[in-house]
């Protein structure tokens, strides 16, 4: 079992940047993979970022390309998202997922991780 919890998440102006930290308990495979996903009230649960762990490739929602930044931590077993130029529609619930082995495909489908933080609020105002 692997517990996750984010950190990070409050209120700041539109313009304005925050990071969320994911700390886990332990990696969960050597093929370990983090994800952020967020939803906002009346949505669905939406893709946002994610790092292979061993390889710290990324991926990104086009609609955060270019402001998000998604990385290793310094922390052992802990991942960033830093969020520059924040916009009120990204205000959302934000959360952590881990699995231990995804495909590609599958990197931005919130269904396929095995396991889930408890999220972090992240409100924009304009």
């Amino acid at each position: 079992q692997v517990q996750l919890e984010e950190s990070g998440g409050g209120l700041v102006q539109a313009g304005g940047s925050l990071t969320l930290t994911c700390a886990a308990s332990r990696r969960t495979s050597n093929r370990h993979v983090v994800g952020w996903f967020r939803q906002a009230p009346g949505k669905e649960r939406e893709f946002v970022a994610a790092i292979k762990w061993s390889s710290r490739h990324t991926y990104y929602a086009d609609s955060v390309k270019g402001r998000f930044t998604i990385s290793r931590g310094n922390a052992e077993n802990t991942v960033d998202l830093q969020m520059n130029s924040l916009k009120p529609e990204d205000t959302a619930v934000y959360y952590c997922a881990a699995d231990g082995s995804l495909i590609q495909s599958s990197i931005s489908r919130p269904e396929a991780y095995d396991y889930w933080g408890q999220g972090t609020q992240v409100t924009v105002s304009s």
